[in-house]
């Protein structure tokens, strides 16, 4: 399916969701972040789709917001773009399905904030990340919501702070990305984890998804109390008995998605 800004494509269980305006080094416009949250809405309502890529056309991931759209606007103009920014964000990490970035290239500003959002990221050895927004007198705030959470108060800071880019091997290493990658081989990694993932029940997946958000910023005695619930929850399921069983029957489990 291909929509004026985003490309959607299945591979198996997997809806390969490709930012496709890369003559504007996939800036986020308002219409691809519309498009985008869209795609993401239809991957939400697919049963059969198990993981979500979310990669990009050209020799950039994502540059971040699109700065014609941001100059001579009202404030309620710039309120929308933001709204938007922040449903997109919430959307990647609402839908059931865990949804992986495919980063080549530069991901600067909003595009390093679309990568802190996603559930799990694959980079290229040649992929940069940065939130230079200070540089131009825009602070990336909205950005370092995401970045903060990602990899921390201090490395965060020295990001938003002095705009300096940082690699894909750092990035790694600070845990804004999970591996890094040749480039000749980011789609065939990046697949496979996704193909990990869908080898899981997908009721247990968004379960345990959904979980993760929930407790992430609760103290802990809160977190153990909300966990402890969902877990006992999840027993009675149909896919843990299934799973339980086939543990214990030395036989591969058949997933009903319940």
């Amino acid at each position: 399916m291909q929509t004026p800004f985003v490309r959607v494509e299945t591979i198996d269980t997997v809806s390969l969701v490709t930012l496709a305006r890369p003559d504007r080094r996939n800036a986020l416009s308002l219409g691809l972040m519309r498009d985008l949250i869209g795609a993401l809405d239809r991957a939400a309502a697919s049963p059969e789709i198990r993981a979500v890529i979310l990669a990009a056309d050209g020799k950039a991931f994502c540059s971040g917001h699109d700065l014609s759209e941001m100059t001579g606007r009202a404030v309620p103009d710039y309120r929308l773009l933001f709204d938007v920014c922040c449903e997109l964000m919430a959307k990647i990490q609402g839908i059931p399905q865990p949804v992986i970035a495919e980063v080549q290239g530069i991901a600067t500003a909003a595009g390093c904030q679309l990568v802190a959002t996603c559930d799990l990221a694959v980079a290229s050895a040649d992929a940069v990340f940065a939130t230079p927004g200070v540089k131009i007198g825009l602070f990336c705030t909205t950005p370092m919501v995401a970045l903060t959470r990602a990899i921390g108060r201090k490395r965060a800071m020295e990001m938003l702070l002095t705009g300096k880019p940082v690699d894909a091997l750092t990035a790694a290493e600070w845990g804004l990305v999970n591996r890094v990658t040749p480039p000749e081989s980011l789609r065939q990694e990046t697949l496979r984890l996704a193909n990990e993932i869908s080898a899981a029940s997908s009721f247990t997946v968004g379960l345990g998804k959904q979980a993760f958000y929930a407790q992430i910023d609760l103290d802990q005695p809160k977190a153990y109390a909300y966990a402890k619930e969902v877990m006992s929850m999840n027993a009675l399921a149909a896919d843990a008995q299934e799973g339980i069983s086939a543990f214990l029957e030395k036989r591969p489990a058949c997933w009903s998605g319940r």
